[in-house]
């Protein structure tokens, strides 16, 4: 007789517990998605290009108004803590110290999707916005494309729009943050 395979679901508070403890390697490139622990893609010298661009023009665009996080853990419920390329987070007196933001404090997610591209559209963008994170950009270096999402509704977005180079990207949950798709792109 066979048995059917039990999966166990992690919450993000064991996952901190065995974090702590040591369980995983110091620099090991892991997240909690959906209770299951996800070892993320190795960063590639465009992909970090991209993140580094990114952490200069929004931490020279927004200073203190926001804390840039750049590959931190985001808590989206019980059972998700991605680590997004880049959030933007709403200044919290002890940098999220205690605590990693929760998606109140999320202003902004960046996924620089060089290598992630189907995984970042299909699994975090819908965990995104089932939390109703407000705004997501998928910034994909090799097509030279940023796509905005914003309008969280359910597991998928209302608006989406694609910035090619050469065009202007306006955050609507930040709206002073603006930024050339060349910026984050590069040549």
């Amino acid at each position: 007789m066979s048995v059917p395979v039990q999966r166990r679901r992690f919450t993000v508070d064991e996952y901190e517990q065995m974090t702590r403890a040591g369980v995983f390697h110091e620099d090991g490139r892991l997240e909690l998605i959906e209770g299951e622990i996800i070892e993320m893609a190795p960063v590639g010298s465009r992909h970090a290009a991209c993140v580094n661009r990114l952490n200069q023009v929004l931490g020279s665009r927004l200073g203190r108004t926001a804390i840039v996080s750049i590959q931190n853990p985001v808590r989206l419920t019980t059972h998700s803590q991605p680590q997004p390329d880049v959030a933007v987070l709403k200044r919290h007196d002890d940098f999220y110290e205690v605590q990693p933001p929760r998606t109140d404090g999320v202003l902004l997610v960046i996924q620089v999707a060089e290598t992630s591209s189907d995984y970042d559209r299909q699994v975090k963008l819908p965990l995104y916005a089932d939390a109703g994170t407000g705004e997501v950009w998928l910034v994909d270096p090799a097509e030279g494309v940023i796509h905005q999402f914003n309008g969280p509704s359910g597991k998928t977005y209302r608006q989406r729009e694609t910035i090619r180079r050469g065009r202007m990207i306006r955050c609507r949950t930040i709206p002073a943050l603006s930024a050339g798709a060349d910026e984050a792109l590069g040549r």
